[in-house]
């Protein structure tokens, strides 16, 4: 069962019923979340010349992640660290290189946005992408993207006294999304006319004050900020896109591949990804999903 599934328009209050209560508490970090334990990172257990041992050795990480997108990654003001689904695999990846996810001494969650995944992964800024990071052919021929994590699709957002009821409806008509995203190729496609901010916030903002007539955007994302905004916006429409959501790393290290999928794998299987989807993201009315089927690495 996939995920997107559940973002239709006919459970949209359910969605923004929940989901208020979880967003509200976006960035909380208290004493009562369960927690990642760093993992114990015998001699052997990474092949030495690989990036994960150079990683594990050194003890610090650099981790991409979004900062705006509540139940995915999100950082409020008083905050230490983001929270969130795309955040709590993270950490998973992070403990299996033995450094405690909690430790922002040894933890760097950059924040990055759509428009720069590419660049910070590049430049080595970063050493991994965890930020609604959708795994395209293109991209796969600038950086490197295993998953998927997470299976998505595309919907709308407008205000709630809106008439708009799916994409179809915006013909011609401005729709926003965030520079750099899939979001804004599927929106051309569909006929209307994708405009580019720098945030999703942004975008949200510019829905609220008419500048743009709706967002589109993956809908797990969407039901987020409809339920920062109750009463004022709506997901509207069937989802017309398949995201496939994955972890992005740099082609100078392809070894991390098949790393990241074996902690991916081992996530499925012990329960630590449905416990993540379910303190993230099912607070907001989502049935868990079944894990979805990895890509293979490149040989």
């Amino acid at each position: 069962m996939r995920i997107s599934t559940r973002f239709k328009a006919a459970t949209a209050a359910v969605l923004l019923t929940g989901a208020l209560a979880a967003c509200g508490d976006a960035g909380s970090d208290g004493d009562d979340e369960p927690k990642v334990d760093a993992e114990t990172v015998d001699e052997g257990k990474f092949e030495e010349g690989t990036y994960m041992a150079t990683l594990a050795e050194q003890g610090t990480v650099n981790v991409g992640v979004k900062y705006d997108q509540p139940g995915l990654g999100f950082k409020g003001a008083a905050d230490d660290i983001p929270s969130g689904f795309d955040v709590e695999i993270a950490k998973l990846l992070v403990a299996d290189l033995g450094i405690d996810p909690q430790d922002t001494a040894k933890v760097n969650y950059e924040e990055t946005i759509s428009d720069n995944r590419e660049p910070y992964l590049k430049e080595g800024r970063v050493d991994l992408v965890l930020a609604s990071y959708s795994i395209t052919d293109d991209r796969r021929k600038e950086v490197g993207q295993t998953g998927p994590y997470f299976v998505t699709g595309q919907q709308v957002l407008v205000k709630a006294d809106s008439d708009v009821a799916s994409i179809e409806d915006l013909a011609g008509k401005d729709v926003c999304s965030v520079t750099g995203s899939t979001s804004i190729d599927r929106i051309n496609e569909s006929g209307a006319r994708g405009v580019g901010f720098d945030s999703y916030s942004e975008c949200v903002a510019k829905v609220l004050d008419g500048t743009v007539e709706a967002m589109s955007t993956d809908g797990s994302i969407l039901a987020g900020f409809a339920a920062e905004n109750e009463g004022e916006l709506k997901v509207v429409g069937d989802e017309f896109s398949e995201e496939n959501i994955g972890v992005g790393y740099s082609l100078e290290h392809p070894e991390m591949c098949e790393w990241i999928n074996g902690v991916l794998t081992e996530a499925f299987e012990n329960g630590d990804w449905a416990d993540a989807f379910e303190r993230t993201l099912g607070p907001s009315g989502v049935e868990t999903p079944e894990p979805p089927t990895l890509d293979a690495c490149p040989a």
